[in-house]
Formats: C-alpha cells, structure tokens, sequence
C-alpha cells in the first residue's frame, strides 16, 4: 500500500502546505493544511484510520467535504460525486 502520508498529501498539495505532526502516544498524527492566507485545516488522524486504507479514503473525502463547503463549494453535484465514492470505496473493500 502507498504511504498514507503520501496519499493525503497528493490529494491536497495543489492547493495546501502539507505538514504532519505527531501528537499523542496511541499513533494519532495532527494534519494540518495551510495556505498562504495562514492556517484552513487541523485534523487529528487516529492511528487506525491511517492504517486502513478505507478509513483513509473516509477520512480524505472529508477533509475535502469540509473545505468544499466552507469555500461555499459544496454543491448537490459535488456531494452526490463524493457519496458515490465512499460507496465504491466500501464495494471495493468487500471485494
């Protein structure tokens, strides 16, 4: 499997600083996307959802959610896109 770490930065790198900063002892890592306007994003990653990479995807889809909707972004369309991909995400994990 790719670098989780990897992963979520790929996703938002286009757009965002990426830094990773480990804060708690059970593996749990602070992500924090910023820009040049200052800091947008800090999201704690539990260990087990780093490890998983169906929780990692979970957990990308919505950090991405949440910066659609806070940039005014967050259309019907765009939501359906995103349920979609959680659904083939889990249809994918059965197989």
């Amino acid at each position: 499997m790719e670098s989780p770490f990897q992963m979520i930065s790929e996703v938002f790198q286009a757009d965002y600083y990426v830094n990773f900063s480990i804060e708690r002892l059970d593996g749990s890592v602070l992500l924090t996307l910023s820009n040049d306007d200052g800091v947008t994003v800090k999201r704690f990653i539990g260990a087990d959802q780093w490890r998983n990479r169906e929780k990692l995807e979970r957990f990308i889809m919505s950090v991405q959610l949440g910066l659609a909707i806070e940039n005014g972004e967050a259309s019907p369309a765009l939501l359906a896109s995103m349920a979609q991909g959680a659904h083939s995400t889990s249809s994918q994990a059965r197989n």
